[in-house]
């Protein structure tokens, strides 16, 4: 049975030729089971309509993998501290979250936030870059054992968008294969 595979965006959205749009293509192509969720209003996210877009496709698609980019991260973290009873999954990806404590005015509703003390996942990888203008590798590394995960770094790899060159991004793709 093919692995149920659920894509969250962060803010602005992750449009082609973003990784994500990318990713839900080529797991389509091999008759991949992917929801690729467009979160309401991209561009001025707001907190309680995200997170009931986030439960009702959680809800629905029942997915084995969740897979965050930026702010979706921060959501995820929301998710697990609000609500006990979550479906556990089989792997979750946190890749570039933003820092718990962002200050960016658009995104205020969503921060400060806490660890969540369970992740609702068999599996977690963290994956950071070394030149995310979100994170600093400091904060990367308290977020990594606040919650207790294993974290992949990528030199020089910016927020892991299109701007810093992640369009295709093979990696991830294998990584999903294995």
């Amino acid at each position: 049975m093919a692995k149920k595979i659920l894509l969250l965006h962060g803010w602005g959205g992750s449009d082609y030729p973003h990784w994500q749009s990318w990713l839900a293509g080529e797991l389509v192509k091999e008759y991949g089971c992917v929801n690729f969720l467009r979160f309401s209003d991209v561009d001025d996210p707001k907190y309680i309509i995200w997170m009931k877009e986030l439960q009702d496709t959680l809800k629905e698609f029942q997915p084995d993998i969740v897979i965050c980019h930026s702010l979706a991260n921060t959501l995820w973290f929301h998710l697990c501290n609000e609500q006990k009873e979550l479906h556990e999954i089989e792997k979750l990806y946190l890749v570039a979250p933003p820092s718990l404590h962002c200050t960016i005015p658009e995104l205020q509703e969503f921060f400060p936030l806490d660890f969540p003390k369970k992740l609702h996942a068999k599996k977690t990888l963290l994956i950071t870059s070394t030149t995310d203008p979100y994170l600093t590798m400091e904060e990367a590394k308290v977020l990594q054992e606040g919650l207790g995960v294993e974290m992949k770094v990528i030199q020089n790899g910016g927020h892991i968008n299109t701007d810093s060159g992640y369009g295709e991004w093979p990696w991830i793709l294998q990584e999903l294969q294995n």
